[in-house]
């Protein structure tokens, strides 16, 4: 009797399990906002910094952790240096050895250093003073980064008359982008049309990423962080210093149909790719109005933060589809994008 009772509270407990997995699931896929056919908008107030990344809830950061079943992490940064390859628009970086040992036994600026007031272990150290635009290597744009209009607004209507300076943006800057823990998904488009890495200016199509998704045996759920495979990244090497082979590549990309089939018919909470803009920018579309069309949609229209110079070629040739993806971005007040980052991705 004993042991039938036993068994029975351990089936019991296994029940209630599973129900409150069940549960976790069926909650976490509950959108606050999002409408399938038409993504967010500007729905959060008037005051919103944060967008889609809004939809993130204690509920759909649990169902993500869940996916870890082996505790494998892997690295989706690259690494970055004075020569690494940029997107033309933005500025070179120097890293500067602002002290070096030498420099401060010699320089003797500073009293604590000198061996006669107690340093007779000669400690120093090494600092550098850095120089970097903040759009380089692996990095996620701000709700802030892209700008319109003859207003000059970005998303949520914030205007440079009101919230510009010269001292970085007053509203919407990288600061504001929150922890991102969810669900990450790897399209890998280059591995689907049977490529090291898609030819320069490859316009990846709806189809494309059907196709890809189908081959890898990947669903698409609401609330992902969704990265797209070009391959160009496998000709990063150490620090990226191959510009050219690197800007051949680093052109493919997605145009508004692609992005918007997986904001509005899957809720994508935040898009990403492996090269240095996302979209296949030029020539720009038929009927565009801009050089950046995804970015102005995604950033300014959607509050779609997006994700760029993530490291996808481990994920690829592990054929690891689905995983914990966590990031988290510097805090420096008024910067455009999270930069130089290390995005995780774990399973």
């Amino acid at each position: 009797m004993e042991k039938m009772n036993m068994r029975f509270f351990q089936t019991v407990s296994l029940i209630l399990s599973a129900l409150s997995l069940l549960l976790l699931v069926t909650a976490s896929g509950e959108p606050k906002k999002w409408e399938r056919g038409q993504g967010w908008g500007w729905v959060w107030g008037e005051d919103d910094e944060v967008g889609a990344l809004n939809e993130m809830t204690p509920t759909t950061v649990l169902q993500a952790i869940q996916l870890v079943k082996k505790g494998q992490v892997r690295d989706l940064g690259i690494v970055y240096d004075r020569t690494s390859f940029k997107w033309p628009g933005h500025s070179p970086g120097e890293i500067m050895t602002f002290r070096s040992p030498e420099g401060v036994q010699r320089q003797k600026d500073l009293d604590f250093t000198l061996p006669e007031n107690g340093n007779a272990s000669l400690t120093t150290w090494h600092s550098c003073a850095l120089f970097i635009n903040d759009n380089v290597a692996t990095q996620i744009d701000s709700l802030g980064h892209a700008v319109t209009g003859k207003d000059n607004h970005w998303y949520n209507g914030f205007k440079v008359a009101d919230w510009g300076g010269n001292w970085g943006l007053q509203k919407a800057g990288a600061e504001t982008i929150p922890p991102v823990i969810a669900r990450g998904v790897l399209i890998d488009v280059a591995t689907y049309k049977g490529l090291e890495a898609l030819p320069s200016k490859y316009v990846i199509t709806v189809d494309d990423l059907k196709g890809s998704l189908k081959r890898q045996g990947t669903d698409l759920r609401f609330g992902d962080v969704v990265l797209v495979r070009t391959g160009v990244l496998r000709f990063w090497g150490e620090t990226g210093a191959d510009n050219e082979k690197i800007a051949e590549h680093d052109s493919a990309g997605m145009q508004l149909l692609a992005v918007k089939w997986l904001v509005e018919e899957h809720g994508a909470m935040m898009v990403g790719s492996d090269t240095s803009s996302l979209e296949m920018m030029q020539p720009p579309p038929p009927g565009s109005d801009s050089f950046m069309p995804v970015h102005n949609y995604l950033l300014i229209e959607q509050g779609v933060h997006i994700a760029e110079f993530h490291y996808l070629e481990d994920l690829a040739a592990e054929k690891v589809y689905e995983f914990l993806y966590i990031a988290a971005t510097n805090k420096i007040k008024g910067a455009t994008a999270g930069f130089t980052m290390r995005p995780l991705a774990i399973f």
